[in-house]
């Protein structure tokens, strides 16, 4: 088993703006009030797939052209405008068919709720262990928003997506240290799920927190339950440090895991 000891000295030694790019956390910076910050999230967080220069490329390419606010943007366009503004627009297998109805959806949310927050509230209760079914309301309700077309940038958490770009969307939104900047206040840390790439599957793996062949939402959930024997309040909180010493520095971690082999 990995220590605590072991898990804080890699939180403490990369938890650290400078480790940041080309992580799209970045991208939240810019924006100093939660709205604004929650919609670039959602944005940065569901085009996280595929090759990192082309990530930021798009990612930027849609939020330049909402200039310093995503929420003021969103709101004043109509639905129109916003498909007219983001026509050719190629993520990968994302279209522009597809960005234009998750933006046409949060607006939506935006008039009835308030705010995306408010909005993903709507489906936590306080006795649930996990954001689960919050997470499924939120995600079906930005789908049915886009009149239940299959949005590649939406998972759908009952089929049991591990829902990573979802999980790391709340956790840049619920923590707040160096790395996550926050904004969603209402949402209890201890009730997030590890987002699982590679490098925390590889991680989970070798500290024995699971066996699973697969990297669905079942894995997702026996990583994060193993990591809240170290952290019950915050069973996310190693995440980026794992992942960015994986690739900044996996000499650490080699090292980290060879330790344990031998104990």
């Amino acid at each position: 088993m990995i220590s605590k000891d072991q898990l804080e000295k890699l939180y403490n030694k990369y938890s650290h703006k400078k480790y940041v790019y080309p992580d799209p956390v970045g991208f939240l910076y810019n924006y100093e009030h939660p709205e604004d910050r929650e919609i670039a999230g959602l944005i940065a967080s569901s085009l996280a797939y595929g090759r990192v220069a082309q990530i930021h490329k798009s990612v930027s390419a849609i939020l330049d052209k909402m200039n310093t606010s995503p929420s003021s943007y969103i709101q004043k366009k109509t639905k129109t405008r916003l498909f007219e503004d983001f026509k050719g627009f190629k993520h990968r297998f994302t279209t522009d068919y597809e960005l234009s109805l998750l933006l046409c959806s949060i607006k939506d949310i935006y008039q009835s709720c308030g705010s995306l927050q408010q909005f993903f509230l709507k489906g936590l209760k306080d006795d649930d262990e996990t954001i689960i079914p919050a997470v499924c309301q939120f995600s079906q309700g930005l789908i049915e928003n886009s009149k239940n077309f299959k949005n590649s940038l939406m998972p759908c958490p009952s089929k049991g997506s591990a829902c990573k770009r979802l999980n790391l969307y709340l956790r840049w939104m619920v923590r707040n240290d160096n790395i996550d900047p926050g904004g969603w206040d209402q949402v209890p840390a201890s009730k997030l799920i590890m987002p699982v790439d590679t490098h925390i599957y590889r991680f989970a793996i070798a500290t024995r927190m699971t066996g699973r062949k697969n990297a669905d939402m079942k894995t997702a959930l026996e990583i994060t339950a193993g990591f809240k024997k170290y952290s019950p309040e915050d069973p996310v909180k190693y995440d980026f440090a794992i992942t960015r010493g994986s690739i900044l520095n996996e000499k650490v971690i080699i090292e980290i895991l060879k330790n344990i082999k031998q104990n």
